[in-house]
């Protein structure tokens, strides 16, 4: 069958990968000059399974009422003109009751067990370097009131076989001896040693190369103008993609599959195909700083639950990311939102580095209220999901790749998911709701 990918991130990189593994020929269409160059660019670097607990949760509301108007807020809901923004703020709020909220993390945590291990195998498989580190991960917390708050959710992923350890102050600075200043200040951590973390920009430029290797065609510097589509109601069927071509020209590109795996920009895209997709764009932030002394570094991957930011170790590099501002498709950055994730960091690891050489960055999340992304058919025949994953993306990016490639393939994928489109093992076929696909 011939493929057309749309975007090449992570999500899409992986999806392109897999499909040509299972013998499709595979054309990948990106407006940037390269693979990984906006969301997939200066995320945390965490692959964090553990990390399954959905932003829409029940101590989700008085957060976000408490954190109003803090330009340094670690959640930011800048409230805008914007009927998209309203919409997908109510649905948040209709996920945060306790039964919805869990509902998604056996979700979100079937998903990621089951695309970290196709992550390692396709380690092995290609020897693709990343700067990553097998050290787990470990959510550490100064609030007691926050962490007897995780305690609930990290109870319920242990149930659901994920690995979570409830850990004392003691224990964390033995794992993580860089966070020995801040012992007297810690009430408690949670530790997952099978997480890992690694460069999401480094892994997908590198996945690209060898997915060039075997076949598929990368055509950047294209521009998506519109989803092309014929027929009414559940007839609808693509028909092509028109583009402005890598020359300006407009162009029209035609497939017997087309995989919709554009991030942010997905929703406006599938919108003129009549799908409709809540997902909205959050902005996060990061901060990469050079290692000037290791002892005062952690290796071990860290999750600040407190102010919503992740540490990882990329070599000589420390990269911090985190917060989240629903303010439409705006990138600017927000200079006090950058010297917050400076001011934590030095904060938690003083003469680690200095602030003024933190080399900034911003990038939209494609979130969905639940954090749930959409992952399988649409309403319009030939048109294929891979995108909504938020926070998550590099988590989830080989799994749903691999997954997404074996439904196209006419397999169901070995992963207990809901995926849209597609009935549950051993259910009967039912019709696809757009407002959910």
């Amino acid at each position: 069958m011939n493929v057309i990918v749309l975007g090449a991130g992570i999500l899409g990189t992986a999806t392109a990968w897999y499909l040509r593994q299972a013998g499709h020929e595979v054309t990948v269409l990106e407006r940037n000059a390269g693979a990984a160059r906006e969301t997939s660019f200066g995320n945390g670097g965490q692959i964090s399974v553990s990390h399954a607990e959905p932003w829409a949760n029940p101590s989700a509301p008085l957060k976000l009422l408490k954190w109003l108007g803090r330009e340094d807020a670690p959640l930011l809901f800048r409230l805008r003109a914007d009927p998209d923004q309203w919409r997908w703020g109510l649905k948040f709020l209709l996920e945060c009751p306790a039964a919805r909220s869990t509902r998604n993390m056996v979700q979100l945590l079937n998903l990621g067990t089951y695309s970290r291990a196709s992550l390692q195998q396709l380690r092995r498989d290609t020897g693709i370097a990343y700067d990553h580190l097998e050290k787990g991960i470990l959510h550490y917390y100064t609030s007691a009131q926050e962490f007897d708050a995780a305690l609930e959710p990290a109870r319920v992923m242990r149930e659901l076989g994920c690995e979570r350890e409830v850990i004392d102050p003691d224990r964390v600075v033995a794992l993580e001896p860089a966070m020995a200043h801040i012992r007297p200040r810690l009430a408690g951590a949670t530790y997952t040693s099978a997480d890992e973390s690694g460069d999401v920009h480094q892994f997908t430029t590198g996945l690209a190369a060898k997915a060039a290797e075997q076949g598929v065609r990368f055509r950047y510097g294209v521009r998506i103008q519109a989803l092309r589509t014929e027929g009414a109601g559940t007839s609808r069927r693509m028909t092509g993609v028109e583009i402005a071509s890598e020359t300006g020209m407009y162009e029209l590109v035609t497939a017997d599959a087309y995989v919709l795996a554009a991030g942010s920009f997905s929703p406006l895209l599938a919108k003129a195909a009549g799908v409709q997709l809540d997902i909205y764009p959050a902005k996060g932030y990061s901060a990469t700083l050079p290692v000037l002394d290791a002892a005062k570094a952690p290796s071990v991957s860290l999750t600040d639950d407190e102010y919503k930011l992740v540490f990882s170790r990329f070599g000589d590099r420390l990269r911090i990311a985190g917060t989240a501002e629903l303010n439409g498709y705006d990138l600017a950055l927000n200079p006090v939102r950058c010297e917050a994730i400076v001011r934590r960091t030095l904060e938690v690891f003083p003469g680690v580095s200095r602030p003024e050489l933190a080399q900034y960055w911003a990038g939209l999340r494609p979130a969905t209220p639940g954090n749930v992304p959409y992952i399988g058919r649409s309403p319009v025949a030939g048109l294929w999901l891979n995108t909504g994953h938020g926070t998550l993306g590099w988590t989830h990016g080989c799994g749903s790749g691999r997954a997404l490639a074996e439904l196209v393939s006419g397999r169901r994928p070995e992963v207990d998911f809901a995926f849209c489109g597609v009935p549950a093992a051993g259910a009967r076929p039912a019709a696809v709701s757009p407002a959910r696909a």
